[in-house]
């Protein structure tokens, strides 16, 4: 398991650096030697510029449990008594709000006494990281350390999100233009990099962004600098007695991190985890799209998406095991468009109409050509394409347009909910799962076994056409959605929807939270998908790490004071419109109560008094009474569901709650 896989390798001096085409579990990472020497001689990124990463990313550094090398950007000096290396995600908002607390921290303590050192941990969900973290150790290779923070600066100083047209303009202003970044990631081996990055956060027990190791001691998430400074303190201390003892400067840092950091202690998990990789998993194929003869041994269902990088990446890998096992293997399509790829959809639209029209054959076709590396997703490309497949291009257009295979898309997509499928690309192997892009070998491993189970089946008298239906019997069906207790919503908490709806969602909310915002608008579009029935309450939940979301929160209250619920959906909308504080501080709440009429006088002495304070805090203690801590989290007649989840996830739970009422 993986845990017990970082208790025998967290400790080694020297890692190697290795390429790995998994989404979430990457292959081992690079590491560095000890070299002594002056600051701005050793410091890692220095003359680094034109080197590719992948040279220097076992040169010389600072070794033991979380290395610095080279090939990592730093700010500060190497001999600074504190190294802060801090794993994160440029799509990250908590990776952005951590930004601003280290610069603090940098002008508080200055280079001399603290090192920032950048790696990259891009989460699979935000479909922008992975391209700009490979975009930023691009750049990093080509013009060293002060490209790569200005690029760096350029993003997390932005008001906005990550976007293509933000990381352009961050790229000119590390001095790069947009169009030379392929050529200098191909170049510099910056997805090796970020893939080394990973698995070297996987080995540290890092799951999430950000992450900071201070002298090797974790931090986990966008903590106030008041707690890093707490440590930081602390480690100057030590560092001094270090010193004092006689350790040379350059052997610090290393000194420290190795005593400091603790591995992941054994966990229950483990147990769980070895029972799930060999759960069996009821996954029928239904009428899905395959490719293979129901006599196969194994059959491989895989959950995809068109837009998805890293189903781009596997696809090549599938290819070689449907060649590999011939009339052993056959492979199960099954769509599941994420939200935030918002061609995917469309794509699977075109796929499903060539099969509506000519056939599986004509899937495939469209499949591969979907998938391909280069494939563009745009309306014109899916118009080209089914002009290409030599169908009715009209229809084509019609159906993709139209939606015509919703039903069908979403029929996958609730199976994959259902499944705890969540990411792409997603793999059931005779019921058995195995998640990501992984290394071939993964899928040999794991189709070998299943083989050999199935010859013992055909021996004993099972016919090959009936093996996947017999294993199929024995699965594992899918967990029912997790309920909590909550109490029914008051006649004073704000609500739109059907007034007498049989299903109540009661959406637990931050005004500073971009998820949350997310989440909003889907609520809006499941209103309209059962009309009628189904009823949206407000509840709040300000996070602590959002300043500006508290204050916030009692200014839409006070709106609902004056004007009603229509007043404070008013406000919602008008806070939710931006996700910076700008667009939250007081001047803008002002602002905001002024647009939709509210008295001024009334509105500005219920924020001074905290009128509503008492209000906002009784939601979000009753949210942490039910173990809710994040947000959006949504109560849907006792059932929880966390997060800004796809309409599909919702429409499935709400269906369920109505079957319930009935």
């Amino acid at each position: 398991m993986l845990r017990r896989a970082i208790a025998a390798v967290a400790w080694l001096s020297l890692i190697f650096a290795l390429a790995c085409s998994a989404a979430l579990p990457p292959s081992p990472p690079g590491a560095s030697q000890p070299k002594a020497g002056g600051a701005a001689a050793q410091q890692p990124g220095a003359g680094a510029a034109g080197a590719p990463l992948d040279d220097i990313m076992v040169a010389e550094g600072d070794p033991g449990p979380v290395p610095v090398t080279r090939a990592d950007p730093a700010r500060g000096s190497r001999l600074a008594p504190v190294t802060i290396v801090v794993f994160s995600d440029f799509e990250c908002p908590f990776c952005k709000h951590l930004g601003g607390t280290l610069r603090q921290l940098e002008q508080r303590y200055g280079p001399e006494q603290l090192r920032i050192v950048w790696k990259n941990y891009p989460l699979a969900f935000h479909r922008q990281a992975r391209p700009s973290a490979e975009a930023a150790m691009a750049v990093f290779a080509h013009g060293g350390p002060s490209a790569f923070w200005a690029f760096h600066d350029a993003i997390f100083g932005a008001d906005e999100r990550l976007s293509p047209e933000l990381e352009a303009a961050a790229l000119r202003r590390a001095g790069v233009t947009p169009g030379q970044v392929k050529q200098l990631v191909q170049r510099s081996g910056a997805a090796q990099k970020v893939d080394a990055d990973m698995a070297l956060a996987a080995r540290l027990g890092v799951n999430g962004t950000p992450a900071s190791f201070i002298n090797g001691v974790l931090v986990v998430g966008a903590q106030p600098a008041e707690r890093f400074a707490e440590i930081i303190d602390a480690q100057l201390a030590s560092a001094r007695a270090l010193r004092a003892e006689g350790t040379p400067p350059e052997q610090v840092y290393a000194a420290l991190a190795t005593k400091n950091f603790a591995l992941p202690a054994e966990d229950p998990e483990d147990a769980e985890e070895e029972a799930e990789s060999k759960a069996v998993h009821l996954v029928p194929v239904g009428d899905s799209p395959v490719r293979g003869k129901d006599t196969a041994l194994v059959t491989m269902v895989l959950f995809s998406d068109y837009q998805c990088p890293f189903c781009r990446r596997v696809t090549p890998t599938v290819e070689k095991l449907a060649a590999q096992y011939g009339d052993k293997l056959r492979v199960v399509w099954k769509d599941n468009p994420l939200p935030f790829h918002p061609r995917a959809e469309p794509a699977a639209e075109l796929a499903r109409e060539a099969r509506a029209q000519k056939g599986d054959a004509a899937f495939w076709q469209a499949n591969d050509r979907l998938l391909a590396a280069e494939a563009s997703l745009d309306d014109a490309a899916l118009e080209a394409l089914a002009a290409d497949l030599q169908l009715n291009v009209a229809a084509a257009k019609r159906a993709v347009a139209s939606r015509k295979h919703a039903a069908k898309i979403e029929a996958d997509m609730e199976l994959a909910d259902d499944l705890g499928a969540q990411g792409t690309p997603h793999f059931f192997i005779n019921g058995r799962r195995l998640v990501g892009a992984q290394p071939i070998e993964k899928f040999q491993a794991l189709i070998d076994e299943e083989i050999a189970k199935a010859e013992a089946m055909v021996v004993a008298g099972t016919p090959r056409a009936k093996v996947y239906e017999s294993i199929q019997k024995q699965a594992v069906p899918p967990a029912p959605p997790p309920k909590v207790s909550v109490p029914p919503p008051s006649k004073g908490h704000p609500g739109k929807g059907a007034a007498a709806g049989k299903v109540v969602i009661q959406m637990f909310s931050d005004f500073q939270c971009p998820f949350c915002a997310r989440g909003a608008a889907t609520m809006d579009e499941l209103i309209k998908a059962f009309p009628g029935k189904v009823r949206v309450v407000f509840r709040h939940l300000p996070l602590p790490f959002h300043p500006e979301a508290q204050l916030a929160a009692e200014a839409a209250m006070e709106a609902l004071a004056q004007q009603g619920p229509a007043g404070f959906w008013k406000m919602h909308d008008r806070l939710f419109k931006a996700h910076d504080a700008s667009n939250l501080d007081r001047a803008a709440l002002e602002q905001h109560a002024a647009s939709i009429g509210l008295d001024a006088a009334r509105f500005a002495r219920a924020l001074d008094e905290r009128t509503h304070r008492a209000a906002v805090e009784a939601d979000a203690q009753i949210a942490r009474s039910a173990g809710i801590t994040g947000t959006p989290g949504f109560v849907i007649n006792g059932y929880l569901v966390s997060g800004a989840q796809p309409l599909a996830k919702f429409k499935r739970v709400v269906r369920r709650a109505l079957s319930e009422a009935n």
